[in-house]
């Protein structure tokens, strides 16, 4: 817009992953806010994207999912300016949101460097625990772990990670973290590590993918990228899968460069994120893989 304005323009939305129509509402704004945070962006506005069943639902049902994403547009200190809505079959919610940023300080997926240390913001595992929520083989308890994860900003994150410096930065979302991990490498055109131990993974998701409670979306995954990724050392079927878990509202990967690694952990945790780790690192080896060390 001018030399030191730009805009970030992104949208998203999706089906119900939680029963609480509130709670929805605030996971799906938090979800398409993500977007531009993880470009080092401010929310300025804000459109909602509703698809609803107004024959068959309670309208009190849509008016609590259109709080749930005010209330997160609020946080974010952006504006909401209205919408669009369509009857069908399924409710779906998200929005459409405008940022901006100075053009000097974007932060993309493809400034990787080589050497650069690959630090994730959030746990995984998110897909695992909605499946496994859907087909109700865990309990609300269980299920909370999940839901708070989905319900966080990375507003937060975003902060610190500008104020640290950064060369490249995404947020972890449909195609699961071997899957943005790879855009990342691709857009660097620098070959990524990622070391399996160290990989953050919410509580009972092992346990439950090893039942088969993993959501369609993780195989269409593994299918793309097939040849994209490479195994070393041992590592397990549930793994595999928990690595290709599509995730909803996931946290920031962040490629930092190494002699800054340490103070972006600790603005990340002084900021109340403590469960970002490194998790890995960028090569020096032009390749567009993702390669992951087992055990």
């Amino acid at each position: 817009m001018r030399e030191d304005l730009a805009l970030i323009q992104t949208v998203d939305f999706f089906t119900p992953v939680v029963d609480d129509p509130y709670t929805f509402g605030r996971i799906a704004a938090v979800n398409a806010l993500s977007d531009i945070y993880a470009m080092g962006g401010e929310p300025i506005t804000a459109m909602n994207l509703v698809a609803f069943p107004s024959c068959s639902l309670d309208l009190q049902i849509l008016s609590a999912i259109l709080t749930g994403g005010a209330d997160a547009i609020r946080e974010a200190g952006a504006v909401l300016l209205g919408g669009h809505t369509v009857e069908d079959n399924e409710p779906k919610y998200g929005l459409a949101v405008t940022g901006v940023v100075h053009p000097g300080q974007v932060v993309t997926n493809h400034g990787a460097r080589p050497h650069d240390v690959l630090v994730l913001t959030k746990p995984i595992g998110v897909g695992v625990l909605v499946a496994a929520a859907k087909g109700e083989a865990i309990d609300a308890e269980g299920f909370a772990p999940a839901v708070k994860l989905m319900s966080t900003s990375n507003r937060v994150a975003a902060v610190a990670m500008k104020k640290v410096g950064v060369n490249a930065c995404t947020d972890i979302t449909g195609f699961g973290l071997l899957g943005h991990a790879y855009e990342m490498a691709a857009g660097s055109g620098w070959a990524l590590e990622i070391d399996l131990s160290s990989v953050p993974v919410l509580p009972e998701a092992r346990g439950l993918a090893s039942f088969g409670l993993v959501p369609a979306g993780t195989y269409a995954n593994a299918r793309y990228l097939a040849d994209k990724v490479i195994f070393t050392g041992e590592i397990s079927e549930v793994d595999r899968d928990i690595l290709f878990d599509p995730q909803t509202s996931g946290g920031l990967l962040i490629a930092v460069p190494a002699d800054r690694a340490d103070d972006l952990l600790v603005a990340l945790r002084g900021a109340g994120i403590s469960e970002a780790q490194m998790i890995g690192r960028v090569l020096d080896e032009p390749a567009k893989v993702v390669k992951v060390r087992g055990n």
